[in-house]
């Protein structure tokens, strides 16, 4: 039984910071290594890097399945599993430095990985209220940047003090996962949601703009963590320790500016932040088609990178327009829709990147464009029946 002082931090926004430490800090310390690994390990080419991506998208894309899974678990005891496989997978990935071998680690960690974020995004949408749930995920962006930060500068310091072999880099990160998921599994109880979840897959037709926003979402990431961070080590040469300090600004800025943007966000509503963030997409990408400079890739990635933050509006968006015992099945769903694009454009652009990479950066300023035609269907006040501007679909009653 927990004394006074211990029920006084061992709560469920206490187990999200947690959740929102380990996550970041595992997955950094993977995807800043995982360009150079590739390409000095295991002679990966655009191709391979981009059949790698699309096999890492795969359990995002089975990510409905969660709804299944929770009819034999509790979503705390789920995360926390997701957590563990997350953090074996990376501290396995240096033994393994071969083309198949990288492709069958990076499914162990994104099997985990992507059902965490499906989870974490349910429990966070359901022990938030619609008031605090803007600004708490703004928070929660600018620790895991904290978190990542701390990836970025231990891994920088042991490679250029320690010169670490990948392998032992790998392992450290893993393993400092490994550590703080048994002691969220030991040190917390097991929180109730407020309100029982649906344990079916939902699929409503008053929700069609949100899935929409979430497909072009999982496009447009694409573009980003395969192609623009690829870009970088083919095209301009960057080392690990170049782009380690590149994800520290990247996260540096989230860090001191992820809270200020969720509570703008809060203020302004959905509508005018997205439409703020894929304008901005538009010339980013079409910047990217256009660089010869180093220094300017390095300022757009950045700039790209902060956009991101600017995601939360999508959630805060579904959260206000649904029925609070569908968030658990929707986030699983969602995470689907998400990664639909996601499967297919790794692979498919990593072709068109052999032969054109300036056509990679152009299809995704029309994925910008088109997001921003969706974002300005988004009411000033959305909510369960206001769903859209245009596409308003009735009854309700008759949803699927």
């Amino acid at each position: 039984m927990m004394t006074p002082s211990a029920s006084l931090w061992k709560t469920p926004r206490t187990l999200l910071v947690l959740m929102s430490i380990v996550m970041p800090f595992t997955f950094s310390v993977w995807q800043v290594l995982l360009n150079n690994f590739a390409i000095e390990r295991a002679a990966f080419t655009g191709a391979e890097i981009g059949i790698l991506q699309s096999l890492r998208e795969v359990p995002g894309f089975l990510a409905f399945t969660a709804v299944f899974i929770l009819l034999a678990l509790k979503e705390q005891t789920f995360a926390l599993l997701s957590l563990l496989l997350l953090s074996l997978g990376v501290a396995i990935t240096g033994f393994f430095p071969s083309e198949y071998g990288l492709y069958a680690t990076t499914v162990l960690m994104s099997i985990g990985f992507h059902y965490f974020e499906t989870i974490k995004n349910s429990l966070s949408l359901q022990w938030l209220s619609k008031e605090e749930a803007p600004a708490f995920l703004g928070q929660m962006i600018s620790i895991g940047s904290l978190s990542a930060l701390a990836a970025f500068g231990l891994i920088w310091i042991l490679i250029e003090a320690l010169q670490l072999a990948y392998t032992w880099l790998y392992a450290f990160g893993g393993g400092v996962g490994l550590l703080l998921v048994v002691y969220m599994w030991v040190a917390f109880p097991r929180f109730e949601s407020k309100i029982s979840q649906h344990k079916h897959l939902i699929l409503r037709k008053r929700y069609w703009l949100f899935y929409l926003l979430t497909f072009m979402s999982g496009a447009r990431r694409q573009i980003f963590v395969v192609f623009a961070a690829f870009m970088m080590v083919e095209k301009f040469g960057y080392s690990v320790a170049q782009i380690s300090l590149l994800f520290i600004i990247n996260h540096v800025l989230n860090f001191l500016i992820a809270p200020k943007i969720g509570r703008w966000i809060g203020r302004i509503g959905e509508r005018r932040a997205l439409t703020i963030e894929y304008s901005g997409l538009f010339f980013v990408f079409v910047g990217y088609a256009l660089v010869e400079n180093a220094q300017i890739a390095a300022a757009l990635y950045v700039i790209d990178h902060v956009f991101f933050a600017m995601a939360i509006a999508i959630k805060t968006y579904f959260q206000k327009i649904a029925d609070p015992a569908d968030i658990a099945s929707s986030s699983g769903v969602s995470f689907t829709i998400n990664h639909i694009a996601a499967v297919a454009i790794p692979a498919a652009f990593g072709l068109i990147w052999l032969i054109n990479p300036a056509a990679v950066f152009y299809a995704g300023a029309a994925m910008a464009l088109f997001s921003l035609f969706l974002s300005r269907n988004i009411p000033s006040a959305p909510a369960p029946g206001n769903e859209v501007l245009v596409g308003k679909l009735r009854p309700l009653t008759t949803d699927t």
